[in-house]
């Protein structure tokens, strides 16, 4: 207690490094929080008690091996539809009072539905009536159609203009819904005989139902489980709040730890004479220890409470930032428990006391008699139990970068990627001490010859290089982070375009989203000599997700190249399936999946192509895509060599310049978002250590100014040591992103050669030396107010 009342500004920077920590790990907490108990409440079928819908999630079994197996289920990316011939069943259910059925389709960035379902919100007409006709239709409260206004739609069935009819007197939150007559709902939907939900009145019921329905696939929701079927995305988002709040998590913790633990050997190291003098005054080792540990814990109790209070306001900004880049619903809501602020609590404190302890190790082993002098001359040499730890760490990395080459696929290599950069960054970090003598020595090569207070200041770095690996580990975290995670979306982005761009052999393409309508009227004009429809969509193995395409096989040679190694595509039909390289499948395989609506298949493998980033890992049989996707609405690619442009726009057909690859499953918005969190947080590390070597050499400024030394001189010393630092930084960060890049690109793209932008990695760089001259300058300024007699004369 009496060391930290009297060295506040000691452990300011170690406050700072723990308060951040505590609240990263509790806002990352909250997000994972959120996936694992997190409900939405139903809209559209709030007015009813009891929904029967298609099962929400893709089931499997896993072999574990030794005859044992494991069952797990995933969440769909599309709707499973039920026979419509099911809510005939459930009418004849003992005390089943009432039926209703509802079909859903894309309507012009609205969802269309048969007035019928009306009932299951329930919606009423406020102004005109309900629809009777094909081209009739009633609108929400929200939408803004006057009845009697014409509206173009485009469904899977094509389109056309409806007419206005009535106007709801209710509005959804967080939907936008058109209602049609019954019968042209059915057709617009594309699923002759099948319904998409089924509600039922009254709720007593549910039981009778649910087992009315027992082995049909249908799953029966009553409460918030109506919520579930009704906004699909909610079961996929969960997960991704969880997956997303263990990445981002994970990757700050390790963060969080490097940052702590180079604050602390910071402090340790600024004090180490006062520790040294309780040595020589007969303190043992242990006592030492036990006075470190001690103080570690009650700052790291006093500064985890408010963080992770704090971190519950950052949990919350970072759902509302989740939630305005489409990640996750928007009525997904926040959940605030305590478990989030007291695992921060309990992750934070501990690490403050094992990274205390573990900066304290060398002055608490030295004799007494060599207690002074050691920490007097401060040694740059690395101690047995630091040098196997970072060799340990580089060996960790060097495996995790020989993996990375041989991961092809997404999910898989993007949370390795991060964890093999911090890997080579805490290896390095480990072994600073003798590294920076090393490297510095080299670096003050051209300051010393230049003489003035660039002599000074290469003089300082080399008699201070145990204190500048203490600076120079954090510098290089932020820009290997920083480049690693910015750079691998880059690489993974810019294969795919340049797949995309090289695959598409096509004169035109049509989309983004068009029916397939418009793919007859493509063929109907003369000249056109192959129509390709093209469908993304999301599939499932037992393992892995799958990005896959499906394309109508005719003429598919004429409009799409995509650089088949093995096999044919000539084959491609019902019963088969290509796959890209690198998923450990050949010609002849039977692989079995899910599809987008958990609907299972079982398809033979009749090729093997190499552009996959920009067309998917499975490329599929069209009618199959079509019958299991909620939307089948996609691009159309067309072979027309010698049809001028205006001939298709005069047609009606929507050419678009170039056909993209397929989105990937989390956004490069929402990357970035992590991306910026993470290098803020490093950001925040690198700034803290820099101001306290700052702020701990007062009376070296001081002493200085008396030597005859201007203020500006002292500033200018400083400023060319920070420039040295940050540029070894620079290289050994660039060198570390460098490596694990090389790595990921290989394996994800099958070519060693990342896609770095110039621009991004000179901001990295730039940001990283403007944010170290202001750590810099700011302490720096702050001490050399004081009169130099008064700085010499302060308290160590």
């Amino acid at each position: 207690m009496s060391t930290l009342r009297h060295r506040r500004a000691s452990f300011a920077g170690a406050f700072v490094a723990l308060f951040c920590a505590a609240a990263i790990v509790c806002a990352c907490g909250t997000l994972m929080d959120t996936g694992l108990r997190g409900s939405v409440e139903p809209e559209r079928y709030a007015g009813a008690p009891v929904v029967v819908a298609g099962d929400p999630e893709s089931h499997f079994v896993k072999d574990k091996g030794d005859g044992e197996t494991k069952r797990k289920s995933k969440p769909n990316t599309a709707r499973a539809w039920l026979p419509a011939e099911l809510a005939d069943r459930i009418r004849a259910v003992p005390g089943v009072r009432r039926v209703v059925t509802e079909v859903s389709f894309p309507a012009g960035g609205t969802e269309g539905h048969g007035w019928e379902s009306a009932a299951m919100a329930p919606f009423t007409i406020k102004t005109g009536r309900a629809p009777a006709a094909d081209g009739e239709i009633v609108v929400d409260a929200t939408a803004g159609h006057p009845v009697g206004a014409g509206v173009p739609l485009v469904t899977p069935a094509g389109t056309r203009t409806y007419r206005v009819v009535g106007i709801t007197r209710e509005a959804l939150a967080h939907q936008s819904v058109t209602y049609f007559s019954p019968d042209e709902a059915k057709k617009l939907a594309v699923r002759a005989g099948k319904v998409t939900a089924i509600g039922v009145w009254p709720q007593s019921a549910a039981p009778a139902v649910r087992d009315a329905v027992r082995g049909t696939g249908a799953t029966v929701q009553t409460g918030d489980g109506r919520g579930r079927v009704e906004f699909l995305g909610v079961d996929g988002a969960r997960v991704k709040l969880v997956s997303m709040g263990a990445a981002l998590g994970g990757t700050s913790l390790v963060v969080a730890l490097l940052a702590v633990t180079g604050t602390f050997g910071l402090a340790v190291q600024q004090r180490e004479r006062e520790l040294a003098l309780l040595r020589a005054v007969a303190a043992t080792p242990r006592q030492l220890r036990r006075l470190v540990g001690g103080e570690a814990l009650l700052l790291g109790g006093l500064a985890a409470v408010p963080g992770a209070v704090a971190g519950l306001f950052l949990g919350t900004a970072l759902h509302a930032a989740f939630t305005g880049l489409d990640a996750i619903p928007a009525n997904l809501p926040l959940e605030i428990g305590p478990f989030p602020p007291l695992a921060a609590v309990a992750v934070t404190v501990p690490a403050a006391w094992l990274a205390a302890r573990l900066s304290a190790r060398r002055v608490a082993r030295l004799r007494p008699v060599e207690a002074l002098g050691e920490a007097a001359l401060a040694p740059a040499r690395v101690s047995p139990f630091r040098l196997v730890a970072g060799v340990l760490a580089l060996v960790a990395a060097v495996v995790l970068t020989i993996l990375l080459t041989s991961i092809h696929t997404e999910p898989a290599a993007g949370p390795l990627t991060p964890l093999t950069a911090l890997l080579w960054t805490s290896g390095l970090a480990l072994l600073g001490p003798l590294l920076a003598r090393v490297l510095l020595a080299v670096v003050t090569l051209p300051l010393r010859a230049a003489g003035g207070v660039r002599d000074l200041a290469a003089a300082n770095l080399r008699a201070g290089a145990r204190r500048m690996a203490a600076v120079i580990a954090p510098l290089t975290l932020m820009v290997a982070l920083a480049s690693t995670l910015l750079f691998s979306d880059t690489t993974m982005k810019g294969a795919a375009q340049e797949q995309a761009a090289a695959g598409n052999v096509a004169d035109y393409v049509l989309g983004p989203a068009v029916p397939a309508s418009a793919a007859a009227k493509a063929r109907a004009v003369p000249g056109v000599e192959a129509v390709t429809e093209v469908l993304h969509t999301r599939v499932r193995a037992v393992n892995s997700p799958y990005s896959a395409q499906g394309v109508t096989p005719a003429g598919l040679a004429r409009t799409m190249d995509l650089g088949v190694t093995a096999g044919s595509l000539d084959r491609l039909g019902d019963g088969t399936m290509a796959v890209r390289e690198g998923l450990g499948r050949k010609v002849g395989d039977r692989v079995a999946f899910a599809m987008a609506d958990g609907a299972p298949v079982s398809l033979t493998v009749i090729a093997i192509y190499r552009r996959g980033l920009g067309f998917g890992d499975f490329t599929l049989p069209h009618s199959l895509v079509a019958a299991h996707v909620d939307a089948p609405l996609g691009t159309v690619l067309i072979a027309a060599p010698k049809v001028p442009r205006d001939v298709l726009t005069r047609a009606g057909l929507p050419v678009v310049e170039r056909a993209a690859a397929p989105a990937k499953s989390s956004s490069s918005a929402v990357n970035h978002l992590s991306l910026g969190l993470i290098v803020a947080f490093a950001a925040i590390s690198m700034v803290n250590t820099l101001a306290m070597a700052v702020a701990g050499r007062s009376r070296e400024l001081s002493l200085l100014r008396l030597a005859g030394a201007t203020r500006r001189q002292v500033l200018g010393m400083l400023r060319w040591e920070t420039l040295a630092v940050t540029l070894i930084a620079a290289a050994l960060g660039t060198a570390i992103a460098l490596v694990t890049l090389t790595a990921f690109a290989s394996g994800m793209t099958g070519t060693a050669s990342p896609r770095v932008a110039p621009l991004g990695y000179l901001g990295i760089v730039g940001a990283t030396a403007a944010l170290a001259l202001l750590a810099t300058a700011l302490p720096a300024r702050a001490a050399l107010r004081t009169a130099p007699v008064e700085g010499l004369a302060a308290r160590e």
